[in-house]
Order: structure tokens, then C-alpha cells, then sequence
């Protein structure tokens, strides 16, 4: 199943069947525990609607939910970052992150900093190398259970990052920092270890970047990262986790504004975003 948010409440798309439903308090809708047995509940008395409904989704699937991130859970990810610190002698921290026991989790971003499907995600002014960071993303509900899966965009300033591993809340939390979407993928079961990312970069229209890789290439596991994040915090309403990164354009490439990221996982979507 996939679960929209819009102006007037929920669409759920299940079967290629569209319902909606008018919810008054996203945060309690979308957390509960069982959350598919749940939806499936909610559509049962509910009339099937038309397809047009999602060319006018544009809202991230969130409410008040905190995101928060995972860092060096692909190799691809540890080599750039060691790449980037390397003269800042920060290097030899990422390498011993990703064979550690504690994974690297911190806080990403708020609503207000976050965008959903074809908003615009920024740039940081004072930084001279950016890039997105495509990344499956878990819901989590308050009682620490995987509910839902969607489509992260980590934006990144790998300048800032790179002059000192102490900087890395400036170059990942700002605002426009993150997008999430198009939807809230809901299955019955944990999403397949063979599901594929895959991201493109258009500039004027063109590919200037593409890449892709299969989430089975994470070290660290989903239960894992959800374990750290909820030892010692709490999340009322829930959390979202983006879970990390294998796909980093080369150390030559760089966002520019005016830029296209469009990020697409098995059976989530494309979440499109342009670059401000």
C-alpha cells in the first residue's frame, strides 16, 4: 500500500486502487503500530476514487515528525567522506565509524526545513560543493517499530563537512536541507533486501550524473540503526530515519542551482526535487 498526504487528508493507494480519507490529525493516522492491517481497515467503507488525485500531490508524507539520519552504512559513503576529510585529518574517523558497533546516527531536519515531491531543496550560499544524497528512509512509530518506508534526499555541503568531521550539523541541517517523498510505502512485509535506488541529476534537461545501487549493499541493518536511535529518545508522534547512502557523484561534481534530482526506489516512487 502507499499512503499520500494532501490538503484534505490521505489518499491510499492499494491494488492500483485510490481511496481518500479525511484525516483531522496526521500524526495519530500515521502512527499506529500494524499500521497496514490498519489502513486496510480504513478503506473498507470507503468509495474508490479517481487517479488525478496524485498529479496534485506535492505535501511531504509528514506531520510533526523529527527526521534523522544514518552516515557510512554503504561503503561508497565512508570512501567519500574519508575522501573529503582526508586534509583535514578527519579521515581515519569515517573508516573506523563504519567497522564500529555504534553506527553514526544525527538529527537531520524539521518540517519546516523539509519539502516534499517538486519542491525545492537549497544549497547552502557559504558552501562551494553540494550534492544530494538519495536514501531509503524508514517510518518508525513511537513504540520503535518499522511502519512504512519512503524516499530521502540528504543534501549535503561536502565542503563544510570536509574542513572539519565537528562541522557536519552545519552541512546537513539548514533550511530546504531535505525532501521527503512522494508517499509512505506500507507493506505487509519488511521491504525487500533486493530493492534498487536509483538517482539522476538533469542540468538544463541533460544527465550531467546518474547512478544506483540495491539496499543490500548496507552494512548496517534496519533494525539495527532504529535500535541506537530510540535508546535514549523519545518520538511521540514518530520518526523518520533516512538509513544512508551508496550513491556519491565524483569528487569533481557539484549541484548547481536550477538543477533536477529525481530519486527513484522499488515500490515507493520518484521523489523530484530542484535545486535553489
Amino acid at each position: 500500500m502507499q499512503l499520500y498526504k494532501t490538503a484534505v487528508g490521505a489518499v491510499i493507494r492499494d491494488e492500483n486502487k485510490l481511496y481518500v480519507k479525511e484525516v483531522d490529525n496526521w500524526d495519530a493516522f500515521i502512527n499506529r503500530m500494524n499500521l497496514h492491517d490498519a489502513l486496510q481497515d480504513d478503506i473498507k467503507d470507503l468509495p474508490v476514487t479517481s487517479d488525478d488525485l496524485l498529479n496534485d500531490i506535492t505535501e511531504p508524507p509528514m506531520g510533526s515528525q523529527e527526521i534523522w539520519a544514518s552516515g557510512v552504512t554503504y561503503m561508497r559513503s565512508k570512501q567519500a567522506r574519508m575522501e573529503e576529510s582526508k586534509k583535514a585529518g578527519g579521515g581515519s574517523f569515517y573508516d573506523r565509524v563504519y567497522d564500529a558497533e555504534r553506527p553514526e546516527l544525527f538529527f537531520k531536519a524539521t518540517p519546516q526545513r523539509t519539502v516534499g515531491y517538486g519542491g525545492t531543496v537549497r544549497i547552502r550560499k557559504d558552501s562551494h560543493w553540494d550534492v544530494p544524497e538519495p536514501e531509503l528512509t524508514l517510518f518508525i512509530s513511537s513504540e520503535g517499530t518499522i511502519e512504512g518506508y519512503t524516499i530521502g534526499n540528504d543534501m549535503s555541503s561536502r565542503s563544510i563537512e570536509g574542513e572539519n568531521p565537528l562541522y557536519l550539523p552545519q552541512a546537513k541541517t539548514y533550511e530546504g536541507c531535505a525532501a521527503l517523498g512522494p508517499c509512505i510505502y506500507v507493506p505487509r512485509k519488511t521491504i525487500a533486501a533486493d530493492t534498487q535506488i536509483k538517482m539522476d541529476i538533469l542540468r538544463e534537461g541533460k544527465s550531467v550524473f546518474s547512478g544506483q545501487i540495491s539496499i543490500n549493499q548496507m552494512k548496517r541493518k534496519h533494525l539495527e540503526l532504529v535500535g541506537y536511535l530510540y535508546r535514549e529518545c523519545r518520538f511521540p508522534n514518530g520518526c523518520f530515519l533516512m538509513t544512508g547512502t551508496g550513491i556519491i557523484p565524483p569528487d569533481d561534481f557539484s549541484l548547481k542551482v536550477g538543477d533536477e534530482v529525481r530519486i527513484a526506489i522499488d515500490h515507493i516512487g520518484t521523489l523530484v526535487n530542484f535545486v535553489g
